[in-house]
């Protein structure tokens, strides 16, 4: 899921829950036809993203959307990329800038 074409995916489909055409995808995410396709069979297999084809106006369409599994999965992923980011990031009302750099440090 973390890879950025597939984290594109996912959020795409996180974004407009009822679901995103093939076409649609595929200008969002800057993906060729193969790519997507590829990316979409991955997510398929494992169970995150729902593949349905129809048509409109006589023209075959394939609609993805993530599963009820898939959008557990992506959500809780989320949150615990929202926790590591926090986790990492400085907090500055806790940070002491020193006052003379290291000796051997020049300035840059």
């Amino acid at each position: 899921m973390h890879e950025r074409a597939r984290l594109g995916i996912m959020t795409s489909l996180l974004a407009q829950r009822e679901g995103r055409l093939f076409a649609d995808l595929k200008a969002l995410c800057g993906l060729t036809d193969g790519n997507l396709s590829r990316h979409l069979d991955v997510l398929r297999n494992a169970g995150l993203i729902e593949i349905w084809k129809g048509f409109e106006r006589q023209r075959p369409q394939t609609l993805c959307r993530l599963s009820p599994e898939g959008t557990r999965r992506f959500v809780s992923y989320l949150e615990e990329l929202q926790r590591v980011c926090h986790d990492g990031a400085p907090h500055t009302s806790k940070r002491v800038r020193p006052k003379n750099p290291a000796k051997g440090w020049t300035r840059g």
